[in-house]
């Protein structure tokens, strides 16, 4: 089971970015995917998570900036990402749960996790 992402890079505050996230090796179709996020000397975060019924979480600091959304018969899932501040800079992974996990997007358990790409966004 493979998930990579891509789509990371250098922006401008203000700019846009879309994140993308290629399942291989098995179908994530009934799991919840996640995006997080992790910048230097911080804690890993929860920045969005979408379940399969569509039912959708963010992290305070980014709603209505980010969305996530998923495009089950590619297998991937995205994060478009809008109004990018500095704060944003993280390196950001995609992250899936086990098939049916009941929705607690903070709670849940993440089994399947990407390499992560990185976001920069000077100041």
């Amino acid at each position: 089971v493979l998930l990579v992402e891509s789509g990371g890079g250098l922006v401008q505050s203000g700019g846009s970015l879309r994140l993308s996230c290629a399942a291989s090796g098995r179908t994530f179709s009934r799991s919840t995917m996640g995006w997080f996020r992790q910048a230097p000397g911080k804690e890993r975060e929860l920045v969005a998570a979408r379940a399969s019924s569509g039912i959708q979480y963010y992290t305070d600091s980014v709603k209505g900036r980010f969305t996530i959304s998923r495009d089950n018969a590619k297998n991937t899932v995205y994060l478009q990402m809008n109004s990018l501040k500095p704060e944003d800079t993280a390196v950001y992974y995609c992250a899936a749960t086990a098939d049916g996990s009941r929705w607690d997007p903070l709670r849940m358990e993440y089994e399947y996790w990407g390499q992560g790409t990185q976001v920069t966004v000077p100041s």
